[in-house]
């Protein structure tokens, strides 16, 4: 009798351990699906599917050190950072995180492209930074690689550094970008940027209200994840069921582009040695603007592949293999 009655209550035991495990599951994945009454979106890219949580971002207000502007980013209330002649005949707007996986695979998959019609005058970026992942998963390090970012471009080395960031991304609960020290020891891949002035502007913060500015305009476009990349201000996630490939947005910006000529100049510093030339690093109007170059209304420049999975993030498809 005893041993059944043991037996008896070691089977309740289980009994309640196997639905508290239950219960756990399903609030985990509440929690995943659900944040700060975010939506869910998901993300059809050729390689694979990437979906996240959107959520408000890192907090803060955006009122902090307003007045700061990163030298030929555009302020108002879709801040960005452009990279290309101001004149190219098409505009790619980029809404990126830097701790986003999504956004890394599209800016591995489609980054030489990118950098191909940039430089030759064909193309101007505006991107747009968030601080999704900071929001959804706590942390600063989205804010701080976007800061540092920034600063890269008063030293005319945003691109550069731009890539740098996405080629060092840790893994995204790893928010190893908060740590200040790490993004400085990464701006030491980039000739010419680490500097007093550099460092400074890391360590003080100095554009975390753009940055948040930023966010906010993110929040306010309906747009539901990252990477969002519009060219034209035609949203890339909705051509080809969000399947695009760098060679479909190469011949994009080529019919785009036919019958007029190449924009020249860029209002940056030129790029380092491997990432192009002459247009390489400016643009008229910069990350995180309003999405569109011939903008959808009330946005700016561009479209991304994937509409996002970051805020959701979303991506395009890499180059196929």
């Amino acid at each position: 009798m005893s041993q059944k009655n043991e037996e008896g209550k070691r089977s309740a035991r289980e009994r309640l351990q196997a639905q508290r495990e239950k219960e756990q599951a399903r609030a985990r994945r509440g929690r995943q699906a659900i944040v700060a009454g975010a939506v869910l979106v998901v993300l059809a890219i050729a390689g694979g599917i990437t979906a996240w949580v959107m959520s408000s971002g890192s907090g803060g207000s955006s009122s902090d050190n307003e007045t700061a502007l990163p030298k030929q980013a555009s302020g108002g209330d879709r801040p960005a950072v452009p990279v290309g002649a101001p004149n190219a005949p098409a505009t790619l707007t980029v809404w990126e995180d830097f701790r986003c996986p999504a956004c890394q695979q599209f800016e591995t998959g489609f980054r030489p492209v990118i950098h191909e019609l940039q430089d030759q005058g064909r193309l101007k970026s505006e991107y747009h930074l968030v601080t999704i992942i900071d929001g959804n998963a706590g942390g600063k390090g989205s804010l701080n690689a976007a800061n540092a970012a920034l600063c890269a471009q008063d030293a005319g080395r945003f691109r550069d550094y731009h890539d740098v960031l996405y080629a060092n991304q840790p893994p995204e609960q790893e928010d190893k970008f908060a740590d200040k020290k790490v993004l400085l020891q990464l701006a030491g891949k980039v000739k010419g940027l680490t500097t007093p002035a550099f460092t400074a502007c890391v360590n003080d913060g100095r554009y975390d209200a753009f940055v948040r500015r930023s966010n906010d305009a993110f929040a306010r476009s309906g747009y539901r994840g990252t990477p969002t990349v519009l060219l034209n201000g035609k949203d890339l996630s909705k051509v080809k069921g969000g399947r695009m490939t760098p060679a479909d947005l190469k011949q994009m910006v080529l019919d785009a582009a036919k019958g007029k000529q190449p924009g020249t100049g860029a209002p940056s510093a030129p790029a380092s040695p491997g990432h192009g030339a002459s247009s390489g690093h400016g643009a008229s109007r910069g990350h995180h603007a309003s999405p569109a170059a011939s903008a959808a209304p009330g946005t700016g420049a561009g479209a991304a592949p994937g509409s996002g999975t970051h805020a959701t993030h979303g991506a395009m498809a890499p180059p196929s293999s």
